[in-house]
């Protein structure tokens, strides 16, 4: 059994050795330098992180051409799904990883619309599986996730208008309060839909024994762990916005509200359990999250069959009230749902 390990670096050392050589045969001497960078931040090597310099090297890139920023973000798309290595596949997240958090504008504009025709997400690897080693097994959990993490990172940034945790999109809090004011309560909705869409994801991170203490696991944590704290900031300045709002909330609204404060209220359970994502102001953030949702409703008005019971009963009164104008709601009527853990609603 310990032969397999050994002799399984000694092959990844010699296809990053080839990989090396045959791009410096076949590459254009232009952009020479950033594929050896890309195949020296992404070796076979599951105990070491990608290289700084070479992630200079690469994020560099993000202040040419548009030309050489294009090639840079399909050199990484291309070994990211042409690896069938768990150590290449996860440090090509991280290097995707590090382009949102500290790429250039261009760099990640470029990275966030591809592939600029359509087709296929790149960043979609449900299927990834390296069998070679337990170690590489249970990364290999890591990769899926991951991918899928960065794909709702990237998800939420569209939604946000910014990339979140981003040194180049950091605004004050002050300015950030001001902007989140001049929203519509449906943009707020959606932007607090999708940021705990990512905080979900998080949430689902694996917990394999084997990949404890692992430098690649352990990278991940670290940029993971800041977005959590930078995610979570935004949550708490749209739960502000919305205490000032409460009054004007639309009932159909309120309920939508009340659903994505308890998805979010679900998650601190299991985001308890992660060591790394303890921290007081996170803390203080949840608290708010409990006290807004309290003020928006009891606890009998959540539950998956109750959202759907509620939206039904929504689409059955417009349906109705089309052709019945008899029948249409009046300030004062009450809505009983089906679901027994519902109660009545005033309009």
């Amino acid at each position: 059994m310990g032969r397999i390990p050994i002799l399984r670096d000694f092959i990844g050392i010699i296809k990053d050795k080839a990989s090396q050589s045959k791009a410096a045969l076949l590459s254009d001497p232009k952009t020479l330098s950033l594929h050896l960078a890309l195949l020296r931040a992404t070796t076979h090597d599951p105990f070491t992180r990608p290289g700084p310099r070479h992630l200079a090297t690469l994020l560099a890139s993000g202040h040419t051409s548009r030309a050489t920023v294009s090639t840079a973000i399909e050199v990484l798309m291309d070994r990211l799904q042409t690896t069938r290595d768990a150590s290449v596949a996860i440090k090509c997240l991280i290097t995707v990883h590090h382009i949102i958090k500290r790429g250039s504008f261009i760099l990640q504009d470029r990275l966030s619309v591809y592939p600029s025709n359509g087709g296929r997400n790149y960043l979609k690897l449900s299927n990834f599986r390296d069998k070679t080693t337990l170690l590489t097994w249970e990364l290999s959990y890591w990769v899926r996730w991951y991918a899928l993490y960065l794909e709702n990172l990237l998800q939420t940034s569209r939604v946000l208008g910014f990339f979140l945790s981003s040194a180049s999109s950091s605004v004050d809090n002050n300015e950030e309060e001001e902007k989140v004011s001049s929203l519509t309560n449906s943009q707020l909705l959606k932007e607090i839909n999708s940021l705990g869409n990512l905080i979900e994801q998080i949430s689902r991170m694996p917990n394999s024994l084997h990949t404890n203490g692992n430098i690649l696991v352990d990278e991940v944590l670290g940029m993971v762990g800041e977005d959590y704290l930078a995610s979570t900031n935004e949550v708490s300045i749209r739960v502000s916005e919305f205490k000032e709002r409460l009054s004007c909330l639309s009932v159909f609204e309120s309920v939508e509200l009340g659903f994505a404060l308890k998805r979010l209220e679900d998650c601190k359970e299991r985001l308890s359990a992660l060591g790394q994502m303890r921290n007081v102001l996170v803390e203080t953030v949840w608290g708010s999250i409990s006290e807004m949702k309290d003020q928006v409703g009891n606890d009998e008005l959540y539950g998956e069959e109750g959202r759907l019971m509620t939206m039904e009963s929504s689409k059955n009164k417009v349906s109705e009230s089309s052709r019945y104008g008899e029948r249409v709601l009046k300030l004062g009527d009450s809505v009983d749902f089906f679901s027994g853990r519902f109660s009545k609603l005033q309009y």
